[in-house]
Order: structure tokens, then sequence, then C-alpha cells
């Protein structure tokens, strides 16, 4: 496939005209694709057809629509048997162009279409977004890497250079006899930081609330149990075990069965209460990243509510505040819960758009580019 092709685009490209042929390449299918071709070659042209064909076909039928799709897109011919590893994608066609009026347009104007599109639904509200978008847009977060920082450990491991490892040594000198030998070295092990997403699941932000969850589960599968999840609204409820799930779709019903207040009221000050009474003081919130996702409307004390963003300042190695609002032309953080917890943000980002999440993805790794 050639560089200048955005793999996700071409993907989704696909799957939109497989539904126009019948074929249900759902939302679920969509992300297993595009997560497939992140570990494979999307410069073959074997790679291409077998991570979609495996992903998104659910039935044998599908599969003939699909090999004629396919090869409509790619190629402009018909497939009569698998394609051979030998082969390479020479020239793709991501087919936005065949999306909406049901107008393939010409050849040349397809790729342009696709990265145009790409880019729009990307930075697009994703309040504004249609349902058939909005599942595209949130498949596009799958491929995410949020990595997240590293610290240093009071663990020591061998190294080139540093601080002379005299057990090692000692083990080195013996092996030779008693002759000198090279002092071996080490130095402080470095282990990731933890992660602790904080979502609010509140009714002002329904809009947002389930791409906020799905960047929760992208960073809870990359990072294990170094990262932990909880939603805030009226009540504080910890979602790390739901998120656990594989399937982005199955995570997101999980959550939405385990947290009682969805689309709620909102008590900011107290469910940080909460989360620093019961996990954050001892040991959960210490040293780790915190990445608090809300508007920061506060229908409780605001003040209650900057104390505690205060302590828990004291305690985080960062904290990092994702408020879809603060994506709009002429934001201000003039909300009552906003304005008091700003003094102890580090970062600021919007949330609002897939562009948005993955700056705020590369924000949490300690990239601020």
């Amino acid at each position: 496939m050639p560089v200048d092709v955005d793999v996700p685009a071409a993907v989704v490209g696909l799957a939109r005209t497989l539904r126009g042929a019948g074929v249900d390449a759902t939302s679920d299918r969509l992300a297993a694709a595009v997560e497939a071709l992140t570990l494979l070659d999307p410069a073959s042209r074997n790679d291409v057809y077998w991570a979609g064909r495996l992903a998104l076909c659910g039935s044998p039928d599908d599969i003939e629509r699909y090999d004629r799709v396919f090869a409509a897109v790619f190629d402009g011919t018909a497939l009569s048997a698998p394609i051979g590893a030998e082969d390479s994608v020479r020239s793709v066609v991501p087919p936005f162009g065949l999306a909406g009026d049901g107008a393939a347009g010409r050849p040349g104007d397809a790729r342009p279409a696709a990265a145009s599109r790409l880019e729009v639904l990307q930075r697009r509200d994703l309040a504004d977004l249609d349902e058939p978008d909005r599942r595209e847009a949130l498949a596009l977060l799958t491929p995410l890497s949020v990595a997240g920082e590293t610290r240093r450990s009071r663990r020591t491991g061998p190294a080139a250079h540093g601080p002379v490892d005299r057990n090692r040594t000692l083990r080195r000198t013996l092996k030779a006899g008693g002759e000198p030998v090279t002092p071996a070295s080490l130095r402080r092990r470095r282990r990731p930081r933890r992660v602790v997403l904080l979502v609010d699941v509140s009714g002002s932000m329904a809009p947002y609330a389930d791409a906020f969850v799905r960047f929760a589960h992208v960073t809870r599968r990359a990072r294990g149990p170094r990262t932990e999840v909880f939603t805030l609204g009226t009540r504080l409820t910890r979602v790390s075990r739901e998120l656990s799930c594989r399937d982005p779709l199955s995570a997101t019903a999980a959550v939405a069965a385990a947290v009682p207040d969805w689309s709620g009221g909102t008590r900011l000050g107290e469910e940080m209460k909460a989360f620093l009474d019961g996990w954050g003081r001892r040991g959960m919130a210490r040293g780790a990243i915190v990445v608090v996702l809300s508007d920061g409307w506060e229908r409780g004390d605001a003040a209650l509510l900057g104390e505690q963003m205060r302590l828990l300042r004291r305690l985080a190695h960062r904290v990092v505040w994702a408020n879809p609002r603060a994506g709009r032309p002429g934001f201000a953080p003039l909300a009552a819960g906003m304005a008091a917890a700003l003094p102890y943000v580090d970062d600021l980002v919007a949330g609002n758009t897939v562009a948005a999440l993955t700056k705020l993805a590369r924000t949490v790794v300690g990239d601020h580019a």
C-alpha cells in the first residue's frame, strides 16, 4: 500500500462499501480490522486482503461479496482465488467516493477524498456526528498507543555503565580464577507509571461519555493493571475490571451496566474526595498520571473540588484534564468546577474530537508536541 494512504482510512472506506453491498461490517469488526493491520504489513496485498476478510466477514455468504468489493476497490478486477503473498498493493483507492450518493467517482479522485474525509472525521466534534460516522470515528481510537511515562524503580539491573555491581564483579573474578576483570555495572530499573482515568458520565457529558470510555478501554488494554479507571457522577464507580474485556463494544456495555448514575447529576468534589479517601491516598494516586475527563460542571460545592484537586496534585506525578468544551472557539474555564480545579492541573486539553483524544494520548505518554 502506498505510504501516503492512511491504513485506517482505507479500512474504514472498505467497510462502508461492504455495508452498501450487504455485508454486516459492524464497528467492532472494523476496529478489529484496523488493529490487525497495525500488527501486519499494510504494504502487503496478502495482509490487507486477509485482515479485511477475517475481520469484516461474518458468514460464508459474505466472502463472495467481500472478494468483489475488494477487487473493485483495489484493482478493479474480479478475484478468482485468494491473493498470493508475493502480490503487493500498487494502487489503493479507498472507497470514500462510493459512500453517500453511491457514485464511485474517478480513481484519481478517490485517494484525496479518502484523506480529506478521514481528516474531517477526526476533527469533527463528536457531539455533531450521526450514528454511522460516530461508530467509524470511535473505531479510529483502537490503534492509539497510550504507553505512559516510566519512573525509576528501587530495583537495579545490569547496565553498560554506572556504579559498580559488587556481587556480579565478585562472581566474574571468581570465575576468572582471581584474575582482574572488567567491573560489572548496574543501574536503577525503570517501570511504567500508573495511569488513573476519572471519567465524567453525568448528563452534561452524554455526547462524549462513550468516547471517553472507549479511550479508557484503549488505555487499559495497552497497559493492563497499570491503568485504573473510575466513573464520576453522583457517585464514584471503579470500572477497571469491566474495561479488561477485549471487545470495545462489550467493554462499553459492561461499564454502562456497572454504572448506576450514567447521564445523571454531577458532584465532582464529593466524588474526587471519595477517590482520594478510598484509593488515592492509599497509594493509587502516588506518583501516578491522573487524567480527569470532564467538562467541569459542578452542581455541588466548587470549593470542595478545588481543595480535593489541591490534595490530588500533591500526590500525583502529573494531573491532566480533558475538557470537551476546551475544543470550541471562545472557550474560557468559567464553569465553577473547572475554574476551581484549573490551578492544580498540569495540562488542560480538549476532548471533543478523535484528533483531540489522540493528542490526549500523546500528553499521557509525555509528548507535549
